[in-house]
């Protein structure tokens, strides 16, 4: 690991002065760019193509179900892995399925391919991104915690989320505008572009030997990352509450429906509404370098997952295109208040060796809940309407929040040092 000559505990830049952990946020920023631009216009052009809402929930199910499967043997293998050769591995396979997605939905190939394949195509590309993720997650987690002190995971953390929320807001601006300006076939070239870049700055990370070596079963293995969870209540809380958080609340997914039938501002304006929640969430995580959401940090997870429900419930009833905007943007600073609690506690809590497998756990409780939420809100469009369901999403959040609120008052006054030093148990 590079060392700078001056590590400050309060400077808000000393995760940055590592020169591998900025090589590290390039790769997150260009990969979250294009994996965003791509999210924007699969979602609309599927759509266009079903005027069905849920279609838009199948596309989360298509991703959910293999980054779930596999996502106990991703964190084995992010484990006991060289982690950049891991990630070009994965990254490869992401290019060749956005690639694929390119020859389907080309106008070029337009008069070859029927309309009834293309849908399937970009399912099925779809399945085998969210393969990759199960590796992904596990992988960079892992990572980021070999090039960044311990002392530093908080401030780290922060970066590393602001450079994820940033690119959320870009990449879906970037995905509407040039869907609706030059076509699906200019949208895809440049995800590809990106997606190289992506690659390249995996290139300037060092190899990083394993932090595990495994001495027993896989299954074994696999059993003691589970264990470390389920015994840990924090970790455990924090993970069960974004799950419902997260599934309840995954109206978004409904936003091409929003964008096309009841505010009526196309692909453009659904990039900005996606880009309005990315907006909301960096702005939010670039103010916690300075002001940290951590000394009540339980307590500051619960408020902002209200906010969060609150601020869904209020996007779903607006019918003004700009309140809308307003209402995501909160809805993304909120939500970027939990994920930096619940991320710096995991950072805090997981032992070096173990780290692949917790994050495995948790990407099956919280990262593919984002998808499994797409495909309920996109079930329950279908069955009480688009407004109806976006509204009972955020009320059933409020409710998961009200019950854990009642079930660990013990934990709102404990501060992140208390929290690091409360017993598993």
């Amino acid at each position: 690991m590079d060392s700078p000559k001056i590590v400050e505990k309060k400077d808000p830049y000393a995760a940055l002065r590592f020169r591998e952990f900025r090589s590290y946020l390039g790769m997150r920023f260009f990969f979250t760019f294009a994996y965003q631009m791509q999210a924007v216009i699969i979602g609309f052009h599927i759509y266009h193509l079903t005027k069905d809402p849920l279609s838009l929930g199948l596309i989360g199910l298509c991703e959910a179900i293999p980054a779930i499967g596999i996502a106990l043997y991703g964190g084995y293998i992010a484990d006991k892995s060289e982690k950049r050769g891991l990630l070009l591995k994965i990254f490869c396979c992401v290019f060749l399925s956005s690639f694929i997605m390119l020859i389907a939905t080309s106008a070029k190939m337009s008069p070859y391919i029927p309309v009834g394949y293309i849908i399937p195509i970009m399912y099925i590309c779809v399945f085998f991104i969210g393969i990759a993720r199960g590796f992904f997650n596990p992988a960079t987690f892992s990572l980021m915690a070999q090039i960044i002190p311990k002392e530093l995971y908080p401030n780290s953390t922060t970066w590393n989320s602001s450079t994820y929320m940033t690119a959320s807001i870009v990449g879906p601006a970037a995905g509407g505008l040039i869907y609706g300006f030059f076509g699906i076939t200019a949208t895809y070239v440049v995800i590809l572009l990106f997606i190289a870049i992506a690659l390249v700055c995996i290139f300037f990370l060092k190899k990083h030997p394993a932090t595990y070596i495994p001495k027993e079963s896989i299954m074994k293995s696999l059993n003691e990352g589970v264990q470390f969870v389920f015994k840990n209540k924090i970790m455990l809380g924090a993970m069960s509450l974004d799950l419902f958080s997260v599934f309840f609340g995954g109206a978004v997914a409904l936003l091409p429906v929003f964008a096309n039938d009841i505010l009526k501002v196309g692909s453009e304006g659904l990039g900005l509404m996606r880009a309005a929640s990315s907006a909301g969430s960096v702005l939010t995580m670039l103010a916690m370098a300075r002001i940290s959401p951590m000394n009540r940090p339980w307590r500051n997870l619960l408020i902002a997952v209200v906010g969060f429900a609150t601020s869904i419930i209020c996007y779903g009833l607006s019918k003004n295109f700009y309140l809308t905007l307003v209402f995501l943007f909160l809805e993304g600073a909120f939500d970027s208040v939990s994920v930096l609690i619940r991320s710096t506690i995991m950072q805090l809590l997981t032992p070096d060796q173990m780290r692949g497998r917790v994050s495995a756990v948790n990407s099956m409780f919280i990262g593919s809940s984002n998808e499994i939420g797409a495909f309920e809100s996109g079930l329950t469009a279908r069955l009480m309407r688009t407004v109806p369901a976006v509204v009972f999403g955020g009320c059933m959040t409020i409710v998961v929040a009200g019950i854990t609120y009642t079930k660990t008052k013990s934990l709102l006054g404990l501060t992140l040092d208390e929290i690091n030093a409360k017993p598993v148990n």
